[in-house]
């Protein structure tokens, strides 16, 4: 390959870029070009991704995550150095040092008075920088989409950014963060299919964790008032646009509340996380105009269903998913949790305004084995969902905390939910009989979040690394 021969020319000459060890890059693109000033000494360093080359002077630019930036090079100032850039190519990692100075084009650039290099590209880098047309190549050479195409970048960057202001709401309100278990011999918090491993040392199986809900609650048990956590979980399940088996979510939980406040709390959250975005009120979503202004309309998911399907509160779950199927012509046994949201989903974008994000409520008893029933109808209960421009977004209610009413609920779950193992978290129920106080929940999906708030139709375009089917 003619890169390899480069290099080892390169090494003859200059000395084996690989065993540098370290650059001092003092400052980063985007500081120098923000703090520039003329004759000021900079040091720096990126991937080269243009250069144009006259004779004894050259020109390149260098890129780094933040930014990119003109070089000048000119061989009276880099005297043999001048050699080792004719020899670079676009992709090569170079560390420069120079002083700053403004072209005739007024455009910020750094005279290089020294040159090295740190790594060489052996591949060309995509489309001769155009950026990765292939889909399927960006989600699994997701260096090489970050390499290419700035937007990318941008998604990535303030994705953590999200999640830092996430953090940061929640610190400030006194919540603290928290880490539980991603090992677990019962999953259990919400319903799905678990991944399932072995323990060699404990010789036995245990779960990659599907929610991390039953954990945070025993905190709430422990005197923890108000706790959140931002955390990985695993469900081994289909993917889609919206779905990935392996996905962030936010879960908080404050004593002493219900779902009301869990309500307001997502309205101020959203709000505060648009403002710190600098983002207006009203977000665009996939050619959708969303106003992110509270208060934020409510739906009753017991109308929803009772007008489109003749069901109500009262009606067995074995009765209610009979009529829906029924209606929709669909096969009982495929009608599963995530397509009674995709229903709920359709019915809301069809009988409601678009504009705003949605609250729905009054939700049937059995769609929800953790959470607390309303005091005047034990059929309906506290609970919400919040769907925003055609997805749920948030998960919420009021906590179950009576260990009795809790034990029947999960001995119906395990009953009805084949996915999951026939064990109850009998830990988890000793934890109640010590009493947990009332308190709110709330779970929403980062994932999701991000593609809202970046306006991304994917859930691969807000995960660095989504898992694909391996090639071979």
């Amino acid at each position: 390959m003619a890169e390899e021969n480069k290099l080892r020319k390169i090494n003859t000459r200059y000395g084996d870029p690989y065993k540098e060890t370290t650059f001092l890059k003092s400052v980063y693109i985007r500081d120098v070009l923000q703090g520039f000033r003329e004759g000021k000494e900079v040091s720096t360093a990126g991937r080269l991704v243009a250069k144009r080359e006259h004779g004894k002077s050259s020109f390149a630019h260098l890129s780094d995550a933040s930014g990119k930036i003109q070089i000048y090079l000119r061989k009276d100032v880099l005297k043999d150095y001048y050699e080792l850039f004719k020899e670079l190519d676009i992709g090569d990692i170079v560390g420069v040092k120079g002083e700053l100075f403004k072209t005739k084009t007024e455009e910020s650039t750094i005279l290089v008075k020294e040159l090295k290099l740190l790594s060489k590209s052996l591949r060309p880098l995509p489309e001769k920088w155009h950026g990765l047309k292939d889909v399927e190549v960006r989600y699994r050479r997701r260096y090489l989409d970050l390499i290419s195409n700035e937007e990318a970048r941008k998604v990535f960057w303030k994705r953590s950014l999200i999640i830092n202001f996430i953090r940061k709401f929640f610190c400030d309100r006194g919540y603290i963060e928290v880490e539980t278990p991603m090992l677990q011999t019962i999953p259990g918090g919400a319903s799905g299919a678990p991944f399932i491993t072995h323990h060699n040392s404990l010789d036995t199986d245990v779960y990659l964790r599907i929610a991390p809900e039953l954990y945070l609650k025993r905190l709430l048990v422990g005197g923890f008032d108000k706790v959140f956590e931002i955390n990985r979980n695993f469900r081994n399940e289909g993917l889609s646009m919206r779905h990935s088996p392996e996905f962030t979510m936010l879960e908080a939980y404050c004593a002493y509340q219900n779902y009301e406040y869990m309500m307001n709390l997502c309205e101020e959250l959203l709000s505060f996380l648009a403002g710190e975005l600098g983002m207006p009120s009203v977000v665009e979503y996939q050619g959708k105009r969303i106003d992110f202004k509270p208060p934020w309309p409510r739906v009753s998911f017991a109308q929803l269903f009772r007008d489109e399907f003749a069901v109500s509160p009262e009606d067995s779950k074995e009765e209610v998913l009979k009529k829906v199927c029924e209606r929709l012509n669909l096969p009982l046994e495929e009608l599963s949790r995530t397509q009674i949201i995709n229903i709920t989903e359709e019915l809301i974008e069809k009988k409601y305004p678009k504009d705003k994000p949605v609250f729905v409520v009054d939700f049937f008893k059995w769609t929800a084995p953790l959470a607390k029933s309303k005091k005047d109808d034990p059929n309906i209960l506290e609970r919400f969902e919040l769907f925003i421009g055609g997805m749920e977004i948030a998960n919420s209610y009021s906590e179950l905390n009576d260990p009795f009413e809790q034990r029947r609920r999960f001995l119906e779950q395990i009953k009805t939910e084949e996915e999951l193992p026939k064990k109850i978290d009998e830990d988890f129920l000793m934890s109640l009989e010590y009493g947990m106080p009332p308190a709110a929940g709330l779970g929403i999906g980062i994932d999701r979040l991000v593609m809202l708030l970046l306006n991304q139709s994917s859930i691969r375009d807000v995960i660095l690394f989504p898992l694909l089917k391996p090639l071979d």
